[in-house]
């Protein structure tokens, strides 16, 4: 007597179905293929876009490396420069004091991020996960303050700078910048995404409220930091109109302002304007390509990865 182990029968068309490999290009869904010709209006949109974002960088980049000889307003435009040279970058070194103004960019953009991390981490932290009286009210705030441009309040900004005798210093460049909204707002979302499961186990253990914050709910949101991080650092950075107004000593220029000395009121030389647009976005490239990852990571971070 003898038994079989033989699987059941599958139809011979189910089994050429499911072995045919998918060619590239084309995707299943539902049964279905997406047809090329999507893929490829995708791509080309993309590639669109990608060439409207970076076209202007691309000809700063190539105008700073032409020389004089160059005509850098032919017809039709040449991308490439026929003889690469760094003299416009010394030029700008020779025109202004480049390495002052990027100290002092520094000095604001990294004080700025600082603070911006630890209050906007710890107001973030307050509105999400404590309870007290107003605590709703403080969050429309928060929100209120997205919604009133810089331009309504610079005024008053100056004003108070003034009346604490602060102002054509650092320390009022970077003071009403020094916690922003969008960055508390960011952390709230990403707190309140934890578990609370998580936090109540901590209580049990007997973890007070800073505990909790330091050792369960910031090892939880790098992402977030990272992101509150990049976008404090480039506000900063980028910041014109405020430092301007601000500072009146030279020597306290941010690079935004000191290169607006480039453009002079007899001579204005286009490579020379541009070679210090590269040195002013520069820093933004490597910062954001050393942070990208925790960047889009921390877009919609919160959960607690175990």
């Amino acid at each position: 007597m003898s038994t079989t182990t033989d699987s059941p029968a599958v139809p011979a068309a189910a089994r050429k179905s499911d072995s045919r490999p998918v060619r590239p290009g084309r995707a299943r869904k539902s049964g279905r293929r997406t047809p090329t010709w999507r893929y490829v209006v995708r791509y080309l949109a993309l590639t669109l876009v990608l060439l409207v974002m970076i076209g202007p960088f691309l000809w700063q980049l190539s105008t700073s490396l032409k020389g004089a000889t160059e005509d850098i307003f032919t017809s039709p435009p040449q991308l490439l420069p026929q003889h690469p040279t760094f003299d416009n970058y010394k030029g700008v070194a020779d025109i202004i004091p480049v390495w002052d103004y990027i100290l002092n960019s520094l000095k604001v953009a990294v004080t700025n991020v600082l603070t911006n991390i630890v209050g906007a981490a710890m107001a973030g932290y307050a509105l999400a996960r404590l309870r007290f009286k107003g605590r709703g009210v403080a969050s429309l705030v928060f929100v209120a303050a997205l919604l009133v441009p810089m331009e309504a309040i610079m005024i008053a900004q100056f004003a108070t700078m003034r009346s604490l005798d602060i102002n054509d210093t650092l320390l009022s460049v970077v003071l009403p910048g020094c916690i922003g909204a969008m960055n508390v707002l960011l952390m709230r979302n990403a707190f309140s995404a934890i578990p609370y499961e998580i936090e109540e186990a901590a209580v049990v253990d007997g973890a007070n409220v800073w505990q909790r914050f330091t050792r369960i709910a910031l090892p939880s949101v790098k992402g977030t930091l990272a992101v509150v991080a990049i976008f404090s650092f480039m506000g900063a950075w980028d910041d014109f109109l405020w430092p301007l107004i601000v500072l009146s000593d030279s020597d306290n220029f941010t690079l935004t302002v000191g290169l607006n000395f480039l453009h002079g009121t007899f001579a204005n030389n286009q490579r020379v304007v541009a070679a210090g647009t590269i040195i002013a976005v520069a820093p933004l490239i490597v910062m954001f390509a050393g942070l990208q990852r925790f960047f889009f990571r921390g877009v919609g971070e919160g959960a607690v990865k175990g």
